[in-house]
């Protein structure tokens, strides 16, 4: 079954098909209201998340409500800005005011915190409409999301595929039209993994640009918070309001924050583009290859030219940081209630317990070090590309029978340890009708450059 190939849209339908921008724009005319935005998406979640899964929890009342308080607004005059009554989603680990927060897992099934994550907060303050909490691989340990507590997430292009993970409601929110823009998060790939996969943009920002206070910790070394959106520059409307400097959050980065819409009208002729051939010749799925080599072509004509370049290693690093931080978090709920996690948490949890104080010192001196000299593959490139995923996503019945395939994110971990920002952007279908995605990085706080390639 295609959820999008169907094009038999009635008039609410139409609304959920607008981008961002364009809903932000109608909205600013007044030729549609907060209150008849809110109502298409509600009505469309109604509808197609029993088949999708991608919701855990819908705020239809709460959203409702909000939704007529900022047509109030507007009415008298105020406007908060392009986020003003646009309905948004958020992945089930950012902790919502009165609001169950679940990371997808039983542990946590009736958790409900008493304060907003400051990304949600930094979002209600520029008009946005909270749709509901998306599903998840659980605890964002997993690339599938599949090992949820509520159920696995259906891919909207193949409904027997996995969306991705851990953000993989996220993704299928978006793609599905359940949701104007949603927030992810991003350890080792779980935004741009399943943003390729639902043939979306996922931003993974720069780490410490985005707060993560509020968010349930996977890895404090390595988490970040990013948009997933249907277009680049809606992810970089989102990204506006959520990048700022949080004293709260001891890993955010006290820098300005550049327009990012703005820097979408840069030129991109004197880039110089970074080829990392591990990346394109290692088990690439001959699909994605075809998709790659035409979006090379495209690269060429768009920019200065292309290059080879080479990597550094991250060997068994986040393996190594994420057992060790995932179980310091989780401790005094795994040695109470073991059996309520899922069998891979319960797998990693175990691993994190046995890793050694000195194994993870010289962990995350290697991770210091690393970030410290990466900068100097810029020296010589603008900007780096490759594929999102070197495979497809599997079917959900081959993910529920054999281990988490981690090739997945093969791509995409080795930039959390950077700590360096990189993008997911469609690239095309191959021609098994699965979407492929092109994935941009770029050097310490470069988003502008990414958005603007």
């Amino acid at each position: 079954m295609l959820l999008l190939g169907d094009r038999a849209f009635g008039a609410a339908e139409d609304l959920t098909r607008l981008s961002l921008q364009e809903a932000s724009n109608s909205v600013r005319r007044r030729s549609v209201s907060p209150l008849e935005l809110t109502q298409a998406y509600l009505s469309r979640i109604e509808k197609l998340n029993p088949s999708l899964n991608a919701y855990i929890t819908v705020t239809a009342e709460q959203a409702l409500s909000r939704a007529r308080e900022l047509e109030t607004e507007q009415q008298h005059g105020r406007w908060r800005g392009p986020l003003h009554g646009i309905p948004i989603a958020l992945k089930d680990l950012i902790d919502t005011a009165g609001i169950r927060t679940t990371a997808a897992s039983a542990v946590f099934a009736k958790r409900i915190p008493t304060e907003d994550a400051e990304v949600v907060r930094r979002l209600k303050e520029a008009g946005a409409v909270i749709l509901g909490k998306l599903n998840m691989s659980e605890f964002a340990n997993g690339v599938t999301s599949v090992g949820s507590h509520f159920g696995p997430v259906h891919n909207p292009w193949q409904l027997d595929r996995i969306a991705g993970g851990s953000s993989g409601g996220s993704g299928a929110a978006v793609a599905a039209g359940l949701c104007c823009g949603a927030l992810g998060t991003d350890t080792g790939g779980s935004i741009r993994q399943p943003a390729a996969y639902c043939g979306i943009v996922g931003l993974n920002p720069t780490y410490g640009r985005v707060s993560t206070y509020g968010v349930i910790p996977l890895s404090w070394s390595m988490d970040c918070v990013g948009p997933m959106c249907r277009t680049v520059t809606d992810a970089a409307l989102l990204l506006q309001a959520i990048a700022r400097y949080d004293p709260k959050d001891s890993a955010s980065l006290d820098a300005e924050v550049p327009d990012y819409s703005a820097v979408l009208r840069a030129k991109t002729s004197a880039l110089r583009l970074g080829i990392p051939r591990a990346m394109f010749c290692q088990g690439l799925d001959p699909e994605i290859e075809a998709s790659m080599n035409e979006a090379l072509r495209v690269l060429r004509r768009l920019t200065r030219g292309l290059s080879e370049v080479e990597l550094p290693t991250v060997s068994d690093l986040p393996s190594i940081i994420i057992n060790v931080e995932v179980y310091a978090f989780h401790a005094p709920h795994f040695l109470k209630h073991p059996k309520l996690y899922q069998p891979l948490t319960r797998q990693e949890l175990q691993s994190g317990s046995r890793v050694t104080t000195p194994a993870y010192i010289q962990a995350r001196r290697e991770l210091d070090r690393i970030r410290r000299t990466i900068g100097n593959i810029f020296s010589s490139v603008d900007l780096l590309v490759a594929p999102t995923t070197p495979i497809l996503p599997i079917t959900i019945e081959e993910a529920k029978n054999k281990p988490e395939d981690w090739r997945s994110i093969r791509n995409t971990s080795p930039f959390n340890i950077y700590g360096l920002p990189s993008i997911s952007i469609p690239c095309g279908f191959g021609r098994s009708g699965l979407p492929v995605g092109l994935q941009i990085c770029g050097p310490y706080l470069g988003e502008p450059q990414i958005l603007a390639l």
